[in-house]
């Protein structure tokens, strides 16, 4: 697992690589949360393209930051999934969510 973020404005870009789950998630949480809560974020982005695996830890801390950013009258956005992780997005629910209320 890795992760880099870029701030470009307002928004906040996090490319994530490789697995995502229990073991990464805490780490990848307080660093959002850091950022979003210093900087002035009003948008959030996962480029998700090269994640190779997404468990329930990831989905969680992705649910966690959607309402984050909710609360704060900003939006979240997942961009690249590959395949695998976009099915998982696709049956948590999160894909409708985000559609829905980020459009």
């Amino acid at each position: 697992m890795g992760f880099n973020t870029e701030q470009i404005g307002n928004t906040l870009v996090v490319k994530l690589n490789g697995e995502i789950d229990q073991h990464c998630t805490s780490e990848i949480r307080d660093e959002i949360d850091r950022e979003v809560d210093i900087k002035n974020v009003s948008t959030l982005i996962f480029d998700l393209g090269d994640v190779t695996f997404m468990d329930s830890s990831g989905l969680g801390m992705i649910m966690g930051r959607y309402k984050k950013l909710k609360a704060m009258g900003g939006k979240l956005m997942l961009v690249r999934p590959r395949p695998q992780v976009d099915r998982v997005l696709e049956l948590s629910g999160i894909k409708k969510l985000l559609d829905k209320n980020c459009g």
